[in-house]
């Protein structure tokens, strides 16, 4: 499934970056992450306009390599509604998963996804070492929200760290960038 196996910078249009802030805005409404101790709206509705477009920008690859691509996922779902289904579904079967990280939080932190693996949430994905992810790296530090993204990689093929923040510990799982393995 691996279609590519290298770094790709990929442009969205202003009507895509309009779709996924919009999203956004609407989907905090319907969220409660008081279990991660995240209670900044502000931050939540960014954290969701960066997943959406890091989702819009893997989809481009799959389908210039003639893929059918299903997703990314607009539907607003109530709390009981909501699940960890794949972000994107490649020739009607393939999962992949998305992790989006901005530029600015990267020059900060170090270039890392982030993956639910707390009792109250967890990517399900993590549970199946067949599955595919793809990573991204958005930059929002000039608008341009042009992202690069990593080739797609399985979970058995990743190293899992903690995070650097202490109250992350015991809920999430990383990706380091300088841990990819070099395909």
């Amino acid at each position: 499934m691996r279609y590519y196996s290298s770094k790709k910078t990929i442009s969205l249009d202003d009507e895509t970056v309009k779709k996924a802030r919009e999203f956004a805005d609407l989907v905090v409404k319907t969220i409660n992450y008081s279990d991660s101790n995240q209670f900044n709206l502000s931050k939540i509705a960014n954290d969701h306009f960066i997943s959406k477009t890091g989702e819009e920008a893997v989809k481009k690859p799959f389908e210039s390599l003639g893929k059918s691509v299903e997703g990314p996922d607009y539907a607003i779902y109530e709390k009981k509604e909501k699940t960890w289904d794949a972000d994107l579904l490649i020739d009607d079967g393939v999962e992949i998963a998305v992790k989006t990280q901005k530029k600015s939080t990267a020059d900060r932190f170090g270039l890392s996804w982030t993956f639910q693996a707390s009792p109250q949430r967890r990517d399900i994905i993590l549970d199946n070492k067949e599955a595919w992810a793809v990573f991204v790296e958005c930059n929002d530090k000039d608008s341009s929200f042009d992202c690069t993204i990593y080739p797609p990689y399985q979970i058995k093929e990743l190293t899992f760290g903690e995070p650097k923040l202490d109250y992350l510990k015991g809920k999430k799982k990383v990706v380091y960038a300088i841990n990819l393995p070099t395909i």
